[in-house]
């Protein structure tokens, strides 16, 4: 009797067990990590985002939605019912308006909780499923493409753990991340006046809301044939993609303090399986190398110890190649510079490593030239089409006219530059296409792109070719992994140490959007060789939530636009605060070194560099530099500046002097460890040729304020002649007087295309390629500047019909800052 009263009693007791373990969530799902609580109802709803060390809820409730939705048939679905069962960590959700079930693995860590979809029946019937959103109250900084959203004292974020579960919202068919375009009006001078106060963002995985911001992933499924809107098309084929679908979609959630987020990224890196790249044995997100500077400059077998010598004088260790490649798909390199291809470059690589420096090269990713063994003489199959139709009666080489039975595909012109088709082994282009039925492709040009010219059957099929603006074809998925993988071989064969993914968004001809994208540069990535992987300096023309833990950083900004200062300014200073809201390595973009740019621009650009704790490229030839006047001096002030900043020489309080771009610094190394860093202030003047009655003073006064001590002028002139000024005006007798002092009358001409230069002690003049022409000889001391207002008149004579404006820049030191590296 005993023995059968304890096993009903143990039957009992098993029982309960069994329902504890398996029960609704009516008392909360309570998940906790060592800084963060996260609270589920019997619904899956969240109900809690908790920091434990500060007791503050950071969920909004009002907002609050489940933690994962399915879509179906085009609408969002939440599940209705949530089940925990302790014992496998598992959830399990019900979506009876939809007939599904899902299983959702929970695995908590030290400092995250992983939520991985292991089942989902019927699966085959579900659109996507969604992760989030997620409402909180946090909105200091947001981190769109991280995921991770901060204040002062706590950080939420949310991280993707495989490629297919993209961050974001599934707002698009196409899965382009929505981003704010500031070059959309095809002005790329710089962002739009009306668009200065707006944030630049680029992806929502983390998104700005009024109560405060969301963070959100989805996963999609992928097994049919889709047609959507795509990259400025509104009808584009989208085919079926097996990667096993929605079943294996797989997120972390955290809370920390501020201080952990990137250590939490780490770790989340480590363990579970996502890139984690490592600079000379330091991550990549906290590598200071990670935003080293570079020279970009041409070179092959023949000049290379040249370019060598040049980016060893710069201090720099990086020598990129802006265009090495005479076509892109099979990446076969510029015979005049690398004879051999590869092995040529290969040779570069070594050369280069034995004198401390390591080669890159710039890329467009999925671009592919027409010259291509791609595209011809046998167009590969796997170029991108927007979509199909079949030809509509049979044609012999020679027709003009192509019908075709369908011209969805084929009538969409705003992303259409080739205006090419393919049909077999045959692509042709086309101008129009007929404006009503029977359907014709017109104006044809056959055998276009040294491919043949043949008859086709009707009913043949004839696919619309993808291009881009750049006049190249595109890939589909399988093109584009053959591609990516080349990349791959090219690095590893060489041992090339930097690239850009440039053009990255050709990656939408996939019809993928940014899974495409991502899924270019992990196939790189995993095909790099194990004393590779993780160690080149990568980045890309778009940016992208899972791509973060593979690039190293990215460096927008462009030079060709306006003036060395002036072009994109604006973007790259907003660009700083992307970069600091999603913790990634600073850069400032490229620059064009020209033989006319001034010591004074580069400066200006090192010293925003300094605030910024951010590198740059240097656009320049070995040409240019050797037309350069002051080559020299140049590349020993990118020397002294960029290994002062990496070292991490600057206070916090210099930095943010030199971000406020108010005025300039001058930066001098006085011995190894020893700097003296001055600030320099300026300002910029015009003096207009005018027409006066006889006996009116034609001179032009100025008002210029010294913050620093009294001290002789320096000053830069130079021509700025208008459209109807005579191209061979001059100017001299050039007059300056300060506060009333006696006028200091320079005995010199100035031409166009020359500088007068004065650095308060000598004045020289220079040919527009800063080469010397004359020191001038004074008659008299420079006139002095004042501590505080002062007034300068400046005057001069012009020879000619039409006088040029002449620009004016006063400069003024203050006093120098001695800092010792170390310390």
């Amino acid at each position: 009797m005993v023995q059968k009263h304890l096993l009903k009693k143990s039957l009992l007791l098993l029982a309960l067990l069994a329902t504890a373990a398996l029960q609704p969530a009516d008392a909360q799902v309570n998940l906790k990590t060592k800084q963060w609580s996260l609270e589920l109802d019997r619904t899956g709803k969240l109900t809690s985002m908790k920091s434990l060390a500060l007791q503050k809820e950071f969920l909004v409730a009002d907002k609050a939605t489940a933690l994962m939705s399915i879509k179906k048939n085009g609408e969002i679905l939440a599940p209705a019912t949530c089940t925990w069962n302790t014992k496998n960590s598992e959830l399990a959700l019900s979506y009876p308006q939809a007939g599904v079930e899902a299983k959702i693995k929970v695995q908590r860590n030290d400092q995250y909780i992983s939520f991985e979809l292991t089942q989902l029946t019927p699966a085959a019937n579900v659109d996507l499923v969604l992760w989030g959103p997620y409402p909180v109250a946090i909105a200091d900084t947001v981190g769109e493409v991280v995921g991770v959203v901060r204040n002062k004292a706590f950080a939420i974020g949310i991280q993707a753990l495989n490629i297919k579960t993209l961050g974001g919202y599934p707002s698009a068919e196409s899965d382009i991340e929505p981003s704010y375009d500031v070059f959309e009006g095809g002005n790329k001078v710089d962002v739009k006046e009306d668009d200065l106060h707006k944030q630049l963002f680029r992806g929502d995985v983390a998104r700005p809301t009024e109560y405060g911001a969301s963070l959100q992933a989805y996963c999609r499924n992928r097994s049919k044939d889709r047609i959507i809107e795509n990259w400025g098309h509104t009808a584009y084929l989208a085919p079926a993609f097996n990667d096993g679908g929605v079943i294996g979609s797989k997120i972390a959630l955290f809370g920390v303090a501020n201080s952990d987020v990137l250590p939490t990224i780490s770790q989340i890196e480590l363990k579970e399986g996502l890139p984690h790249p490592m600079l000379d044995g330091i991550w990549g997100k906290q590598a200071i190398q990670a935003s080293e500077s570079y020279l970009i400059m041409d070179f092959g077998v023949d000049n290379l110890p040249e370019a060598i010598a040049v980016t060893k004088q710069a201090g720099l260790r990086y020598l990129y190649h802006g265009g090495p490649f005479d076509n892109w798909g099979h990446f076969k390199l510029n015979n005049k510079e690398f004879p051999q291809n590869w092995a040529s470059m290969k040779q570069c690589v070594e050369t280069a490593k034995a004198a401390g420096v390591r080669l890159g090269l710039h890329t467009l990713s999925n671009f592919i030239t027409t010259n291509d063994p791609y595209v011809t003489p046998i167009p590969d199959p796997r170029l991108a089409k927007v979509g199909y139709s079949r030809i509509s009666e049979s044609l012999d080489a020679t027709t003009k006219e192509i019908g075709i039975e369908d011209p969805l595909f084929f009538n969409q012109f705003q992303n259409n530059t080739l205006k090419a088709v393919v049909i077999g082994n045959e692509i042709i282009r086309y101008s129009n296409v007929s404006a009503s039925a029977p359907w014709k492709l017109l104006d044809c040009q056959r055998g276009a792109f040294g491919t043949q010219a043949s008859a086709h059957a009707q009913n043949d099929s004839i696919g619309k070719l993808m291009d881009h603006a750049y006049k190249v074809f595109l890939t589909n998925y399988a093109l584009q992994e053959e591609m990516s993988a080349t990349i791959a071989r090219l690095f590893n064969e060489t041992g090339l140490m930097q690239i850009s993914f440039d053009g990255l968004e050709g990656c939408l001809s996939s019809g993928m959007g940014q899974y495409a994208k991502q899924l270019f540069a992990k196939t790189w990535y995993d095909h790099l060789k194990p004393e590779l992987k993780g160690k080149v300096i990568n980045d890309a023309s778009t940016p992208g939530h899972y791509f973060w833990h593979i690039y190293t950083r990215m460096n927008w900004g462009e030079p060709w636009y306006a003036g060395f200062r002036e072009s994109q300014l604006q973007l790259r200073l907003k660009n700083q605060q992307f970069f600091r809201r999603n913790l990634m390595p600073s850069m400032l973009g490229w620059f064009s070194l020209r033989p006319e740019t001034a010591l004074e621009d580069i400066e200006w650009m090192l010293a925003m560099g300094a605030g910024y704790n951010a590198g740059f490229g240097l656009s320049t030839s070995l040409e240019t530099l050797k037309k350069h006047g002051m080559k020299d001096q140049l590349l020993g002030m990118i020397k002294t500046w960029e290994q002062a900043r990496m070292k991490n020489i600057f206070s916090e309080a210099q930095k943010e002097e030199m971000r406020s771009l108010k005025h300039e610094f001058h930066l001098e190394q006085t011995t190894n460890n020893e700097y003296l860093l001055t600030p320099v202030y300026n300002a910029y003047f015009t003096h207009t040729g005018k027409l006066k009655q006889p006996g009116e003073p034609v001179s032009s006064t100025f008002q210029f304020n010294n913050p620093a001590a009294r001290q002789p002028v320096a000053f830069i002139l130079s021509l700025a002649p208008t459209k109807d000024a005579d191209p061979d005006v001059t100017f001299d007798q050039v007059s300056i007087t300060i506060n009333q002092q006696d006028a200091l009358v320079l005995p010199v001409t100035l031409k166009r295309n020359q500088f007068l230069k004065c650095d308060g002690k000598v004045v020289r003049l220079y040919n527009k390629q800063w080469q010397l022409l004359e020191t001038v000889t004074l008659n008299k001391s420079l006139p002095v500047l004042s501590n505080g207002a002062n007034e300068i008149t400046f005057d001069g004579k012009y020879s000619g019909e039409n006088g040029a404006d002449v620009k004016l820049e006063i400069r003024a030191t203050g006093e120098a800052t001695s800092i010792k590296a170390g310390h």
